[in-house]
């Protein structure tokens, strides 16, 4: 359950303080972590100390003591002399690895039950029950923030979230699959959603600078109690999936910001074909060539000003009216009139969406 570094970093630190040598061995005789470097050689001598009734003992003059992890023996602690001084040395470090145990094992429980919390796996009873046990406050208000790394088990993205927010006891950073970092982070009364969105281009930023990797960012509402947990973190899956397909320019998208993309977003795939089939008579913005699908954009850019349009485009008034005259021949639709406008619009985005969702069917 503890790395080996940490193991090895704790005994450094005690051999500083007390110049005793000491080792950490795995149950089977195996060195974790040493300060010195014939460790290897006494794993006869470790196997033999598992078996026997003893929790510690002089052994060719090393103290060998037993680290229990709730009455189950975890680790075999050596420590080099046989004076009482380096006894009393053997004993803090058994004490100090065990606590270790403790610790991590804790954090192991937290992690689990915040991933259970975020997958609705929990009953309601047991989530004010376990909540309790771990000491994690219910009343709190927190927001989930999922952020998508480009490459699957990013191990430096990981521990860069971790060290901007893991000292906050109240926040908790996890994964449930291979390419999303979820936080789980406690909001202060005074902030507002400006602030959530400071500190997902804050996580944005610091992922491109420090852990060198490219990230999408989103997050959900705010929810005051720890049963809604997980209803954050479904709007901030949402707020994912619609920024990819609608806002692929943003790489930060909050579940309050998605607009009419949330509402297509939730639209069965049937209905879409038919309104698509409705709207184009069989035809679809694919068959429209370059130009057109350029006049199209540049049109809604400028708000379905005919003037500045033609002028951006770099083309006559004329010709975009000649081209708009030709678009509205052929699917019926006047992009100068609104309601075409608009109808066209979303015409657009629900192929978007359609394609996005016909590609993950691959």
């Amino acid at each position: 359950m503890i790395s080996n570094q940490i193991l090895q970093t704790t005994i450094d630190g005690l051999k500083g303080i007390t110049r005793v040598d000491l080792c950490i061995c795995d149950t089977e005789g195996k060195v974790l972590a040493s300060t010195f470097p014939e460790a290897e050689a006494y794993e006869d001598s470790i196997l033999s100390f598992v078996d026997s009734p003893a929790d510690s003992q002089v052994i060719q003059g090393y103290q060998f003591f037993k680290v229990f992890d709730e009455h189950q023996l975890e680790y075999i602690l050596l420590a080099r002399g046989g004076s009482d001084d380096v006894y009393m040395v053997g004993k803090l470090a058994a004490f100090q690895v065990q606590n270790l145990l403790v610790a991590y094992k804790e954090r192991f429980d937290k992690d689990n039950f915040i991933k259970n919390l975020l997958l609705d796996n929990l009953l309601l009873v047991d989530i004010y029950n376990r909540a309790k046990k771990l000491h994690i406050e219910t009343n709190v208000k927190r927001v989930v923030y999922l952020i998508e790394t480009k490459h699957e088990k990013d191990v430096n993205a990981l521990e860069t979230v971790r060290s901007l927010f893991a000292t906050k006891t109240k926040d908790f950073i996890t994964a449930v699959d291979e390419k999303n970092i979820i936080l789980v982070k406690e909001v202060k009364p005074n902030e507002s959603y400006d602030d959530l969105e400071k500190t997902a281009n804050m996580v944005l930023d610091m992922l491109n600078t420090e852990a060198m990797t490219k990230v999408h960012v989103s997050y959900g509402t705010v929810v005051g109690d720890i049963k809604e947990v997980s209803r954050s973190y479904k709007e901030a899956k949402m707020a994912l999936d619609v920024g990819k397909i609608f806002y692929s320019g943003k790489n930060v998208v909050a579940y309050g910001n998605l607009g009419i993309g949330r509402l297509i977003y939730q639209l069965p795939l049937p209905l879409c074909r038919m309104f698509i089939r409705e709207v184009f008579e069989g035809k679809s913005p694919d068959d429209f060539d370059e130009e057109t699908l350029t006049t199209i954009n540049k049109f809604f850019e400028n708000s379905l000003n005919v003037s500045e349009t033609s002028r951006q485009l770099y083309i006559h008034r004329n010709t975009l009216v000649y081209r708009l005259d030709k678009l509205q021949k052929s699917t019926g639709l006047d992009l100068r009139v609104f309601e075409d406008a608009i109808t066209f619009k979303i015409a657009l985005m629900v192929v978007k969406y359609m394609k996005y969702m016909e590609s993950l069917d691959y």
